[in-house]
C-alpha cells in the first residue's frame, strides 16, 4: 500500500454503520418479553419461592405434611395417567375433575338463568324489590351445605341434590348483582327508549342488558367461584365420582400426597373458570366489565 496516501476522516465515517438504523427485535418479541415481566414473572418468582419455603419446611425431622418433591413422587401414577379407568370409583384425575364440571354446568346454567331473570324483576319493579329482596337477603346467608340434606331428602338421589346445591348457592350473587345494575341504568337510556318507543323485548335486548352487562358478569364470577366451592364439599358427603369425593376418600386412606395433589387441581380449574367468565364479559361489555 502506498504510504502517501490519505483517508479523509470524515468521508470515512460515511461507511461506518449508523447506530439508528442498527437492528432492532421484531415488535412481537418486545410485547412478549413486556408481558412476561409484568405478568408471568412476578407469580412465577413467588411459586417458586413458596415451593422452597414448603420443601424446607415439610423435610424438617417431625413434619407432618410432606415436602412438594415428595408428593411429585407419591402422586406420579396420578400426574402422568389422568385418564385411567379401572371402573367404579377408581378412575383418574381427569374423569373425576370433569364428574364435577358436568355437576357445575348444570347447576351454575340454572343459577344464571334463574338469576338473571329474577335480577331483572327485582331491578325494575319496586313491588318485587320490597317483596323479594327481604327473602334473598336471609336465604343467602344460608351455607350451601345446609341445603345439602333437603335436597337429598327432595331428590332421592345424590346427583340432582349436588346440583341444587350449586344451584342455590350461585344464584343469589347473581340477582343481587343483576338488580343493581337494572337500577343503575342511566335515566337517559330510558329516556331514549321512550322517544324511540321500544317495546318491552327490545328495552331489554338494547337498553337493558347492555348497560347492566357489567354488574351482571361481576355476578357471574362470583357465581362460578361459589359454585365449585360449593362441588367440592357436597361431594365429600354424597360419594360417587367427583373430585370432593376422591378427597374425602383420599383423607380416609391417609394420602395425603394425594389430597395436595387434589387441591392443586382444584384451585387450577377454579381459576380457569373465573378466566374464563371474565373473557366473556370482556367480549360482551366490549371491556367494561370488572376484570
Amino acid at each position: 500500500m502506498n504510504a502517501n496516501v490519505k483517508i479523509d476522516p470524515v468521508k470515512a465515517t460515511a461507511f461506518l454503520p449508523d447506530p439508528r438504523h442498527a437492528a432492532q427485535p421484531p415488535a412481537w418479541l418486545v410485547r412478549s418479553s413486556q408481558v412476561f415481566a409484568q405478568r408471568v414473572l412476578p407469580p412465577l418468582v413467588i411459586l417458586m419461592a413458596a415451593l422452597l419455603i414448603w420443601e424446607l419446611l415439610c423435610s424438617m425431622e417431625g413434619a407432618a405434611l410432606p415436602p412438594p418433591t415428595q408428593v411429585v413422587s407419591d402422586t406420579w401414577e396420578l400426574i402422568t395417567n389422568p385418564f385411567y379407568d379401572n371402573g367404579g370409583n377408581d378412575v383418574g384425575m381427569a374423569w373425576q375433575i370433569l364428574a364435577s364440571l358436568e355437576r357445575v354446568a348444570y347447576g351454575y346454567l340454572l343459577a344464571v338463568i334463574a338469576g338473571v331473570g329474577l335480577g331483572v324483576l327485582v331491578g325494575q319493579s319496586t313491588w318485587a324489590l320490597r317483596g323479594l329482596d327481604p327473602v334473598f337477603q336471609v336465604l343467602r346467608t344460608v351455607p350451601p351445605l345446609a341445603w345439602l340434606p333437603i335436597s337429598l331428602a327432595g331428590f332421592q338421589d345424590s346427583n340432582p341434590s349436588a346440583i341444587f346445591v350449586i344451584f342455590i348457592t350461585a344464584i343469589w350473587p347473581i340477582i343481587i348483582n343483576t338488580s343493581v345494575g337494572i337500577r343503575n341504568i342511566p335515566e337517559d337510556y330510558r329516556n331514549v327508549a321512550r322517544v324511540l318507543r321500544l317495546n318491552g323485548a327490545e328495552y331489554f335486548a338494547k337498553i337493558m342488558l347492555p348497560a347492566a352487562a357489567p354488574y351482571i358478569f361481576s355476578g357471574l364470577r362470583i357465581g362460578v367461584g361459589l359454585s365449585w366451592l360449593a362441588i367440592v364439599a357436597a361431594e365429600m358427603l354424597i360419594g360417587g365420582v367427583g373430585i370432593g369425593f376422591f378427597i374425602w376418600d383420599a383423607w380416609n386412606a391417609s394420602l395425603i400426597s394425594d389430597i395436595i395433589l387434589a387441591l392443586i387441581y382444584v384451585g387450577i380449574v377454579g381459576f380457569i373458570l373465573d378466566r374464563l367468565v371474565a373473557w366473556v364479559g370482556q367480549l360482551v361489555t366490549r371491556g367494561t366489565s370488572a376484570g
